[in-house]
């Protein structure tokens, strides 16, 4: 039986194999076809598919196995929404965008540089016409820079504010002998409150109220502008849930057509003066990427504005595409800064934060940079603690008012899980050292008052490095900086007043800025770190998969918090990070 066990899985392992590899094969040879450089002859509207995820930069691959099956990546980058759009705006051949927005999920930021995208190309005096059977607040958003705004008769419609939760882990790890023993400076250092409190600290419930209803604020006046509703009104709408059904929405102005997707069909043939739909034609984001566009020359340059992209927690070593490695962002940062025909470099940033030393490792490679060519940060949807202190010392730091940064405070944890490996699960340890503090940071004990102050000294003696930092790169005092630091968080709105950031802005402006300074008018981008091989990409994710595909299908959206305890685990070092999974809906 063991026998026929091991050669039916090794013979259904084969069977996978081949026919992934079948499908590769077929997808490189249905791509390799395509021109790269091709040209819209006929009418067009680009369809901008927004379902799933977007981060800042399109991650490539030879395979677009989704293209096979009728579908794009559910993961979308940034940098390839904001070009395609701009590319559109003076495409005589695009005559419009549709919106298909589905859930969408990304952050207010990140939904805040394709509204500003989407409001420039409007200026071309094209049309934007938006659909989706069911609109989040999110994806209303987005939504509200459409000429039209269409919903499906029986769908939905979210217009209720904005709330800020947070999951406290303190009860249920103290169920199972777990004792988080915390290490922390700053008043406001609110990382490590899931596995200390049960409920946000009084501090903690200040900042949050303050970036979340500076949220909001902007939220309701973008929407209010675009819509033509007051802002009194749009809150009256939101606290009295006013929109139950899209007859509601439709009512209030918030929509403006409710359409079966056959009469969406019959809008789109009027908007493009056709006789039936049939003539209508769409391009995907995707294929519309490689289509030329002869009016941009910046391809034709030779000098180049580096865009290096960290986006992720922040780790010691190689990282990923997910995570910013120190190893891997700092080589990315030198290889720009030692690179002659870069004449200024960007720095988008997408973090939480993380590791305080491999914060370090980056914040240096920034300071050399900045020495020899201009240097602009871009903060994505966050850039707080590790990702300001990464930030903090470039010529020009621009962020959404939407953003989330500040943060700057450190902190350590220690996990002591005696309790539960001795008087749980029955073990008991012995040891021989050869020295007083052999064993420090052990799992198995809890720190002693000495050990501790030791870890204290370490921390304090980070933070007030950090600060330093920060004060010579914004140019403060370092008392100042002490005052909006203690590790408290800022909305993009608040930093400007604090002096944390110098302009609003996407990454966009960011690239403008930075041309600005290094007086270019002519360029090219020049994307880093150098992405991963599709192979191993591939390989890595077929792994990811093995590993986690079963565990994501039984806990759903509930993955993250099963997430944020495995994570626990390569927990190491000093930290300088947001709190653990910081989510606004």
């Amino acid at each position: 039986m063991k026998q026929f066990l091991k050669f039916t899985l090794a013979s259904s392992i084969g069977l996978i194999i081949g026919v992934f590899a079948l499908i590769i094969i077929i997808s490189v040879l249905a791509t390799s076809g395509e021109s790269k450089n091709t040209k819209l002859k006929e009418e067009h509207i680009l369809s901008l598919k927004l379902h799933g995820s977007i981060q800042d930069r399109y991650e490539e691959s030879p395979f677009e196995i989704y293209d096979l099956m009728g579908e794009e990546s559910s993961t979308l980058g940034l940098n390839n929404i904001l070009k395609n759009i701009k590319k559109a705006k003076s495409d005589e051949n695009i005559k419009g965008i549709f919106l298909d927005i589905g859930f969408l999920n990304a952050g207010f930021a990140t939904i805040g540089e394709i509204r500003k995208a989407l409001l420039n190309f409007k200026e071309s005096g094209k049309f934007i016409v938006s659909y989706s059977e069911t609109y989040t607040q999110r994806a209303y958003y987005l939504a509200s820079v459409a000429d039209d705004i269409c919903i499906y008769p029986e769908g939905a419609l979210e217009y209720n504010g904005l709330n800020s939760s947070t999951i406290f882990y303190t009860n249920a790890l103290k169920k199972i002998g777990i004792e988080p023993q915390i290490i922390r400076h700053g008043k406001f250092k609110s990382a490590v409150e899931p596995f200390i409190l049960n409920e946000m600290s009084d501090s903690n419930r200040e900042q949050v109220t303050i970036f979340v209803n500076s949220i909001w604020d902007e939220f309701q006046e973008n929407v209010a502008r675009e819509r033509n509703i007051s802002v009194e009104k749009l809150n009256e709408i939101a606290n009295n849930l006013m929109v139950r059904t899209p007859k509601d929405a439709l009512d209030l102005g918030l929509v403006d057509q409710l359409h079966y997707k056959d009469e969406l069909h019959e809008h789109f043939t009027d908007l493009m003066g056709k006789d039936n739909f049939d003539d209508v034609t769409f391009i995907s984001l995707k294929k519309y990427d490689s289509v030329q566009n002869e009016n941009l020359v910046e391809k034709l340059k030779k000098d180049k504005i580096a865009v290096v992209y960290a986006q992720g927690e922040i780790v010691s070593g190689a990282g990923s595409e997910t995570t910013i490695g120190s190893d891997r962002i700092s080589k990315a940062i030198r290889k720009a800064r030692k690179d002659e025909k870069v004449k200024a470099i960007v720095l988008r940033v997408n973090s939480p934060g993380g590791s305080a030393l491999a914060s370090d490792v980056i914040w240096r490679e920034m300071k050399l940079a900045q020495k020899k060519k201009p240097v602009v940060v871009s903060m994505g949807d966050v850039a707080a603690s590790g990702g300001y202190y990464i930030a903090c010392g470039a010529d020009k730091i621009y962020a959404s008012p939407n953003s989330i940064t500040g943060s700057i405070g450190v902190f350590g944890i220690v996990m002591n899980v005696e309790e539960l490996l001795t008087d749980k699960l029955g073990l008991t340890f012995d040891q021989v050292k050869t020295n007083k503090f052999s064993d420090m940071g052990s799992i198995n004990r809890p720190l002693s008052k000495e050990e501790y102050d030791i870890i204290h000294e370490s921390v304090v003696h980070i933070y007030e490095d950090f600060i330093l930092k920060v004060a010579e790169g914004r140019q403060m005092n370092k008392l100042d900086v002490d005052n909006i630091g203690q590790g408290r968080v800022w909305s993009g709105s608040s930093a400007l007043k604090t002096n944390l950031i110098d302009e609003f802005g996407g990454l966009e402006d960011a690239i403008e800025e930075a041309s600005i300074l290094a007086k270019m008018e002519h360029f090219q981008i020049y994307e880093l770190p150098k992405q991963q091989d599709p192979f191993q990409k591939l390989l890595n994710q077929l792994e990811e998969g093995v590993k986690t595909s079963w565990m994501k299908s039984q806990l759903g959206n509930q993955y993250k918090y099963y997430k944020t305890l495995e994570d626990l685990k390569s927990l190491k070092g000093v930290q300088a990070r947001m709190p653990y999974q910081f989510v606004i809906d």
